[in-house]
């Protein structure tokens, strides 16, 4: 059959939709299957080929699903809110709505040219106000249940974009959207508590099948420690030092206390400190610092040590200096640290420069050197010395803490709360209302969607403050609790909300009454396969997984978890080794290779190169290699045979393709699925011939790879219906295992020739084949015959 990819590809594209064979039913009586991808964000740039390959895999197994009689929800929509459009737009003079729009229709032309399976019906745009009306709706409920709160403090700031990011959005002291340097800037901030959750999204790991490193980087975040919080009194007030701290046992060794430049202790000691204008002036030079600067572990300690001001170590008594810091940040733990320099190398250093002593209390080490970070025996400790057992010694100490009444157990999490605000446009504005007399107070559900403003000046203001406070009829408004006059909050939610529960729409996209109908959201939760990055496992995933766990508490969704299973995908990198990028000039558009090679090269190609979940190089000697193979797989149509003598010889093969391509899907192997059927090809071209059975067998192997060619090929021999819904191929395990066998026949042990003889032959058979082979052509007397069953037959011979 002649491959034409110009006629093929068009034409079953528009059959598939005009039968909308894709579109999951709600509540078939098949078996549900939920496979997701990570939804796009439709940039101007358009699709790249690593688009292609992130959602190829559960394009694969969706595709392989239906097959197997599933009902399949592979949905598809559009993550749209967010800076890069907003600044685009304000670079061209264009309306973000305008933009948005443009590129969502680009990109779903290009996905629909690779001929991905998506239910088009249940599309979903974030920016779309019946979208975001439940976004700002889940909002409230966060809020109504004491998750939303507000508060003032150092937040990172991009001037460049004019925008409060979040430590997840900053990380390294750079902008994620612009990579310029980010600054401290002193703002009024809303938060969720996600730290709320953090005991549940831990435990949640353990009843999901995530890849092991994806699990180890959510638990990292998260960081959950168990220790002490210490009350160290300051002398000469009636105020105290809250410390957390992982090893109380130490509690003997300190000899310094640190505290954040920004301690509210500080200002409300002033008169007390007599170096004032000292610690001023640092202030004001950490200020100027990104959080990434001053905690970075690798850097030149800085601090001012309080004069006038000291602690007591609530353990001996002992007075000790107070120093501030900038290593120390208030938004981390209590703002305040116990130093022990004997035993922690950062606070040796900082011991060594400004002079403090060094109090050695676990045996071990040479603290004149660096400090002793091992395990041993408790010295210098007085009730704790000679403990040998770091449990044990911490468990004494949360005993006479408790007793004492100067500390208790506690648990501390690296994670931190979610900021939750945005000074820019478009974005979804936060539903809550300022009122001089009532407070912060919600905007009522029935008014819902609160919506965007149209704006024809979208700049961040200078002030820090979102375009919307420049819109009086926007800001201004009546309480909807004592109907006095009240102002709107002006900040939009970050782009992350609406990727937080997207995948909960899809179970319902339509509904005007509810984010999802609950008897829906039974049938189709959770995701049984969830494919994305590796960049997102850790903000995007611990968001949603976040939300969801909150709304199942509530009684809003049915299972605790989101997702069933994860997968991640390697990066596609350039050919020239480099992440692809536009600077570079190493990136390749997926309809410049649909355009020359086919839309199935692409798919196929991008699931060959490599390992899935590894990053590989482009290479364009690979593409042109699978359209050969696609051409191959073409030409089979003049291989089909009736003559069994030829095609029999082939059903261990098919059958052990079968097998091997099944799981290999399952596994995501999908480049040695592939190479099982490049080498059936070549199995095939040997033998010369292929029956309709095994050509039809074939082809449904490869349709969810390359499904344009195996749709034409199925209608070529005669089926009326879709290959794309036709059964999956099942194995026989007893047609996997070859009933004949090659052996090699050597005499005196080198190779003459070999031969093919029944698997189960007996010794005198392959010595009797391998002689007939041979026909009278050895070289000498046979002195021996060896056989070594399914190996080898040789003969010893003299001359």
């Amino acid at each position: 059959m002649k491959y034409d990819v110009k006629k093929i590809e068009p034409k079953w594209q528009k059959k598939w939709e005009d039968a909308r064979i894709f579109e999951a039913k709600d509540f078939d009586k098949k078996p549900k299957f939920y496979g997701l991808v990570e939804f796009p964000y439709p940039s101007g740039a358009g699709m790249h080929v690593g688009h292609i390959k992130a959602y190829s895999s559960i394009e694969v197994v969706s595709r392989k699903r239906r097959m197997q009689g599933y009902n399949v929800l592979n949905p598809i929509g559009f993550d749209a809110f967010g800076l890069p459009t907003e600044n685009y737009a304000i670079k061209t003079n264009t309306h973000p709505r305008v933009i948005t729009d443009k590129n969502i229709h680009h990109f779903t032309q290009q996905l629909k040219s690779v001929g991905f399976s998506f239910d088009w019906s249940r599309v979903i745009d974030t920016t779309d106000e019946d979208y975001y009306k439940w976004t700002q709706w889940i909002f409230l409920k966060l809020f109504k249940h004491g998750l939303v709160f507000r508060d003032t403090t150092l937040v990172n700031y991009c001037p460049h974009c004019k925008v409060v990011l979040s430590n997840e959005d900053s990380q390294g002291g750079k902008c994620d959207i612009c990579h310029n340097d980010v600054i401290q800037l002193p703002k009024k901030v809303w938060y969720l508590r996600i730290t709320k959750y953090a005991d549940k999204l831990l435990e949640g790991l353990k009843d999901v099948d995530y890849p092991e490193n994806v699990k180890q980087q959510q638990v990292h975040w998260i960081g959950r420690s168990e220790g002490a919080f210490v009350n160290f009194s300051v002398k000469g007030t009636d105020d105290s030092l809250r410390v957390y701290t992982t090893r109380c046992d130490t509690l003997f060794g300190v000899t310094f206390m640190v505290i954040a430049p920004e301690h509210p202790l500080l200002d409300k000691h002033k008169n007390q400190i007599r170096n004032w204008d000292e610690l001023e002036n640092y202030r004001k030079e950490c200020a100027k610092k990104t959080e990434f600067e001053r905690t970075q572990l690798v850097k030149d300690k800085t601090g001012v040590r309080l004069e006038g001001l000291t602690a007591i170590d609530p353990v001996n008594g002992k007075e000790i200096p107070i120093f501030a810091a900038d290593y120390v940040m208030m938004g981390y733990g209590t703002g305040a640290i116990m130093a022990v320099p004997a035993h922690d190398q950062r606070d040796w250093d900082f011991a060594h420069k400004f002079g403090c002593e060094i109090i050695p209390v676990i045996e071990g080490g040479d603290i004149e050197k660096e400090a002793y970070t091992g395990d041993g025996k408790m010295i210098n400790s007085d009730f704790l010395n000679g403990y040998t057992n770091k449990k044990d010694s911490i468990r004494k100490m949360l005993e006479v803490l408790e007793e004492r009444g100067i500390g208790e157990k506690g648990v501390q999490y690296k994670m931190k709360d979610w900021a939750f605000n945005r000074q820019r446009y478009w974005g979804e504005p936060i539903p809550l209302i300022h009122c001089p007399n009532c407070g912060i107070v919600p905007v009522p559900y029935d008014q819902l969607p609160l919506k965007l403003p149209k704006l024809d000046n979208f700049e961040p203001g200078q002030d820090g403050q979102s375009p919307l406070a420049r819109v009086p009829e926007f800001v201004n408004c009546t309480c909807p609790k004592c109907g006095g006059k009240a102002q709107r909050e002006t900040d939009t939610m970050p782009q992350w909300a609406g990727s937080s529960w997207y995948f909960l729409r899809y179970c319902d996209p339509h509904n005007e009454k509810a984010f999802a109908d609950p008897d829906k959201l039974k049938y189709w939760m959770p995701v049984d396969w969830y494919n994305g990055g590796m960049e997102h496992v850790t903000r995007h995933m611990l968001y949603s997984r976040f939300w969801h766990r909150f709304l199942y508490d509530i009684g809003e969704v049915p299972c605790p978890e989101p997702y069933k299973k994860r997968t991640i995908q390697g990066l596609i990198l350039g050919s020239d080794g480099d992440k692809m990028s536009k600077s570079k000039g190493n990136v390749i558009d997926p309809v410049d290779i649909v355009d020359q090679y086919g839309a199935d090269t692409l798919r196929t190609y991008v699931l060959f190169m490599g390992d899935y979940s590894a990053a590989a190089p482009w290479n364009d000697s690979s593409v042109k290699g699978c359209r050969r193979f696609l051409d191959r797989v073409a030409g089979l149509t003049d291989l089909i045979s009736d003559d069994r003598s030829k095609t029999d010889k082939l059903e261990a093969a098919v059958h052990r393709t079968i097998k091997k391509v099944s799981d290999d899907i399952e596994a995501t192997k999908f480049n040695t699925a592939i190479a099982a059927m490049m080498t059936l090809i070549n199995e095939i071209s040997a033998v010369g011939a292929i029956s309709k059975e095994q050509f039809e067998t074939f082809v449904k192997l490869l349709c969810p790879f390359a499904p344009h060619l195996c749709e034409e090929l199925w209608e070529f021999t005669g089926h009326e219906g879709f290959c794309s819904l036709a059964p999956w191929p099942v194995f026989d395990e007893s047609k996997t295992i070859e009933d004949e066998i090659e052996v090699a026949v050597q005499e005196n042990g080198k190779l003459r020739t070999r031969i093919t003889i029944k698997k189960d032959a007996t010794k005198d058979e392959a010595i009797a084949a391998a002689k007939e082979a041979l026909a009278g052509r050895l070289t000498g007397m046979i002195r021996k015959e060896i056989y070594v069953p399914g190996r080898i037959v040789n003969f010893v011979v003299s001359r």
